[in-house]
């Protein structure tokens, strides 16, 4: 009865670490979206202010403010992707984790003594018959 009370222990440890797991995907599809519309959006407005007050401010060509527009268009992009993706397992999932392989572990020694255990009892069985003939 024990393998089978550990491998249900397993299988909830792992449905709760699959839970934590795709909560925490889904968190960084949401972040990743909103990254990428607040990027959009300041691409088109920002640039449109900027590009105006860049070439009025700085007396530049459109190739110098093009190329300050690009780099603080790839460091806000930057700094939104990396957001997305920090993502680490949480507490539950880690514990979760260790539930589950411990309790594997608990099935392979139980089985591997139920093998041990099997040849052993066919022996006794053999001889009870024998004695009793």
């Amino acid at each position: 009865m024990r393998p089978l009370r550990l491998a249900r222990i397993a299988a909830e440890a792992e449905g709760v670490r699959l839970r934590g797991m795709l909560t925490r995907i889904v968190k960084r599809i949401i972040l990743g979206l909103i990254a990428l519309i607040f990027i959009l959006a300041a691409i088109v407005f920002a640039h449109i202010a900027a590009w105006i007050e860049i070439r009025a401010a700085l007396t530049l060509t459109d190739l110098g403010t093009a190329g300050i527009l690009g780099g603080s268009d790839l460091l806000l992009a930057l700094i939104l992707g990396l957001m997305a993706n920090y993502s680490r397992p949480s507490k539950v999932e880690v514990e979760a984790y260790e539930v589950r392989r411990k309790a594997i572990e608990g099935i392979r020694s139980a089985m591997s003594m139920t093998q041990f255990l099997l040849p052993l009892l066919r022996i006794l069985a053999d001889f009870r018959r024998s004695r009793r003939r």
